[in-house]
C-alpha cells in the first residue's frame, strides 16, 4: 500500500513539476505557499460547513499543491529553515481544525444531514489527528524517528478528503461522506494507536524520564 501511495505521489509531482519550476525560478518564498495552502483548506472547511461538499472538495485539491511545493520550493532553493518546518507543521493543524470542524458543524447544523452520531464521529477523528501529530512531533523530539508510522498520515488524509467529495459531494443522500469521515476518524485512531506502539517499543529500555 505504502509503494504504491509513494508511486501516486511521484506521479503527481511530475505533474505539477512546471508548477513548481515556475515557483523556483521567481523566488516565492516558501513560507509565503505555505500560508496560502493552509488558507485554502480554511476556505474548504468554511465550504464543508456551510454544506456546499463538492466545492470544498475542489477547493481543499489546490491544498494538495501547496503541501507539496513549499516543501520542494524550499529543498531547490536552499531556504529550508527549521522555523519554516515549524511553521507548516503549526499551520498544517490550523488547517486539519477547520477541515473537521467544517464536517462537524455541517453535521450539527444541516436541517437534512443532521446527525449526532457523525458529529461524534467527526469530534473523535479531530481529537485523534491531533493526537497522532503531536505523537510524532513529541516522539522526534525524543529521538524516536517516526517517519511512515502509521497507517494513514496527512498527505493520505487531505486526498480522502479532497478527492470523494470533489467527485461526489453529497451523493446517495450523503452516505459517500458518511463513509468517508468514519474512514477518516478511525484510520487517524489506529495511527495514533500505532505510533504510541512504537514509541513503546522504542523506548522501553530507556531509564531516562523525560517530564
Amino acid at each position: 500500500m505504502r509503494s504504491l501511495w509513494d508511486r501516486i505521489i511521484a506521479g503527481y509531482l511530475r505533474l505539477v513539476e512546471p508548477f513548481i519550476g515556475f515557483l523556483v525560478r521567481h523566488h516565492v518564498n516558501p513560507n509565503t505557499l505555505t500560508t496560502i495552502g493552509t488558507l485554502c483548506a480554511c476556505a474548504a472547511g468554511v465550504a464543508f460547513g456551510a454544506g456546499h461538499i463538492r466545492s470544498g472538495g475542489w477547493i481543499l485539491s489546490v491544498t494538495a499543491v501547496f503541501d507539496l511545493a513549499d516543501g520542494a520550493v524550499a529543498r531547490r532553493t536552499n531556504r529550508s529553515t527549521v522555523f519554516g518546518a515549524f511553521y507548516d507543521s503549526t499551520l498544517d493543524r490550523v488547517a486539519d481544525g477547520f477541515l473537521f470542524g467544517g464536517l462537524i458543524f455541517f453535521f450539527a447544523a444541516d436541517p437534512w444531514h443532521r446527525s449526532l452520531p457523525m458529529v461524534a464521529v467527526g469530534l473523535l477523528g479531530l481529537i485523534a489527528t491531533f493526537v497522532t501529530s503531536y505523537t510524532r512531533s513529541r516522539a522526534e523530539l525524543l529521538g524516536v524517528p517516526m517517519k511512515g508510522v502509521g497507517m494513514m498520515e496527512r498527505a493520505e488524509r487531505i486526498t480522502l478528503l479532497a478527492a470523494p467529495q470533489a467527485l461526489f459531494g453529497l451523493a446517495l443522500d450523503g452516505q459517500v461522506l458518511r463513509l468517508i469521515l468514519s474512514v477518516l476518524s478511525a484510520t487517524a485512531i489506529v495511527t495514533a494507536a500505532q505510533r504510541i506502539a512504537h514509541v513503546h517499543c522504542a523506548t522501553e529500555n530507556s531509564t531516562s524520564h523525560i517530564p
